[in-house]
């Protein structure tokens, strides 16, 4: 898909023409390897991003939290968050909790054995960031970060 796009310049001026300038395209195609990156990283740690995601709100949040602030702070539906505590509560990484001032509310606890997996996938995490880095000339890390808060 990404060379239709490139490539089609019906006939015109490549520098004219609206396919010429590929930058949406290098910046999505960069995204793209640097997730799969990311996944592959996290695997090692036996997890998901969205695992990893929640643990380490949890250890970031310090307490328990309910399922909708989660959602929230993760800007997904409380469904999704329901469906992913499910999950890391089989998985022994967090527990549900009574809410102590709302009987009605539920919060998610991090577990000893939450809290460990997600030190090892901050630490693959840490490893990645570290080699993309080395990647980047270091006088070039500072232009590419300017650069990409232009796309926020």
């Amino acid at each position: 898909m990404y060379n239709s796009y490139v490539n089609n310049t019906d006939g015109q001026d490549p520098a004219k023409s609206p396919a010429a300038d590929t930058t949406i395209f290098s910046v999505i195609h960069a995204a793209h390897a640097l997730e799969e990156k990311l996944e592959d990283a996290l695997e090692k740690a036996e997890l998901s991003m969205p695992k990893f995601s929640v643990l380490n709100e949890l250890v970031s949040a310090g307490e328990a939290l309910s399922l909708s602030e989660l959602a929230s702070r993760l800007s997904c539906v409380r469904s999704n968050m329901t469906q992913l505590v499910d999950r890391l509560e089989a998985d022994g990484l967090v527990r549900r909790v009574a809410c102590p001032t709302d009987r009605r509310s539920v919060k998610a606890e991090i577990t000893d054995a939450g809290r460990a997996r997600q030190a090892d996938g901050s630490r693959e995490v840490t490893r990645l960031q570290d080699e993309v880095a080395a990647g980047v000339p270091v006088e070039d890390r500072a232009t590419l970060v300017r650069l990409l808060a232009h796309l926020k």
